[in-house]
C-alpha cells in the first residue's frame, strides 16, 4: 500500500498537443452521444487549439463549454503558457468563478493584492468578482486545468473565499469500509457557498465505484494518472492518462482502476444549489 501511495502525484498528464503523422489510422476511440462524451488524450493536438483574448504566449483546448441539453454549467479548459506568457484580466466574465489546477511547470498567481507562487499540484479556487491575474516566472511551458462556471447566488449565502492549496497538502479521505477509492477535496464539503467542486479522485489497482451512480450533477473528468475501465451510460469504456469524460445530469457511472499504479482524475461537479424550475 505505502508503495502505491507514494506513486500518488508523481505526474499529472496533460494534453500531447503535436499532431499524428500521415501513417497513422484517423480511427480513434473519441464518442458523442446524448449522454456522455470521451475525448481521447489523442484528439487534444495542436490544431485544435485555441488563442485567448487578453492573454499572450498562450494557446488553451478548450474540451467542454455549456451547452443546452446537455452539460450546461461549466466551462473546462487545458492551458499552455510560455514562459512570460499569462494575462493580466483573464476572466471576461465577472460572474464567473475559477478552479486552477497545475499539471507541469511554475505559476504566479495574483489576487487581492497578494502573489502566490504555484508549483506542479497546485490548485487554486477564484471567487467571482475578484481581480486576478497569472503569469509563468518559470523557463519552461506552464500546464494547467482551468475550470470556469458562473457562481449561482443563494439567499442568505455570500460568495465563497479564495484560496491557495496543493495536492501534495490536503489528505485523501477514503470512502467508508475501504482504502482503495477515496477523494482529495479542497474546498470543504459542508461550506455551502460553493455551488461546485473541483476534487481529485483516487483508486488504488483494484478499487472501484461499486455502483452505477446516477445523479444531478454534471461532471467534467480529466484523468490525471493510471488507466481504468469506466462505465459511462451503458458503456464499458477503457481510459487512460489525458483522456476526458463529459457527463450530463444522471449519466449512469462506473469505475474499475486498472493497472499498477494509481488511477486519478480532476473531477468537477455542480452542488449545493436548487435546479432551476424555469429558465
Amino acid at each position: 500500500m505505502k508503495d502505491l501511495l507514494d506513486l500518488i502525484g508523481a505526474t499529472y498528464a496533460f494534453p500531447p498537443g503535436g499532431l499524428p503523422d500521415q501513417s497513422v489510422d484517423p480511427d480513434g476511440a473519441a464518442i458523442f452521444t446524448e449522454a456522455y462524451a470521451l475525448l481521447p488524450a489523442g484528439t487534444m493536438r495542436d490544431i485544435v487549439t485555441s488563442l485567448l483574448p487578453g492573454w499572450h504566449g498562450t494557446r488553451a483546448w478548450i474540451i467542454a463549454r455549456p451547452m443546452t441539453g446537455f452539460a450546461e454549467t461549466f466551462a473546462q479548459y487545458a492551458v499552455e503558457v510560455a514562459p512570460g506568457g499569462g494575462s493580466v484580466t483573464p476572466e471576461p466574465d465577472p460572474g464567473a468563478q475559477a478552479i486552477l489546477f497545475v499539471a507541469e511547470g511554475e505559476m504566479n498567481l495574483q489576487y487581492d493584492g497578494l502573489s502566490h507562487a504555484l508549483s506542479t499540484g497546485g490548485y487554486a479556487y477564484i471567487p467571482p468578482g475578484t481581480a486576478w491575474r497569472l503569469s509563468n516566472p518559470g523557463h519552461a511551458p506552464l500546464r494547467f486545468h482551468w475550470i470556469r462556471k458562473r457562481w449561482q447566488p443563494a439567499a442568505g449565502v455570500d460568495t465563497p473565499d479564495a484560496f491557495v492549496t496543493s495536492d501534495a497538502a490536503e489528505p485523501i479521505r477514503w470512502m467508508p469500509g475501504t482504502d482503495k477509492w477515496g477523494t482529495t477535496r479542497f474546498a470543504d464539503p459542508e461550506d455551502i457557498r460553493h455551488d461546485c467542486h473541483g476534487n481529485i479522485v483516487t483508486l488504488l489497482p483494484g478499487g472501484r465505484i461499486p455502483f452505477a451512480e446516477t445523479h444531478v450533477m454534471e461532471h467534467g473528468l480529466y484523468v490525471l494518472q493510471g488507466t481504468a475501465k469506466y462505465l459511462l451510460n451503458k458503456d464499458w469504456v477503457e481510459v487512460g492518462p489525458g483522456d476526458f469524460m463529459w457527463l450530463r445530469a444522471f449519466c449512469p457511472q462506473a469505475c474499475i482502476a486498472t493497472g499498477d499504479e494509481p488511477f486519478r482524475y480532476l473531477l468537477y461537479k455542480d452542488v449545493n444549489r436548487h435546479p432551476a424550475l424555469a429558465v
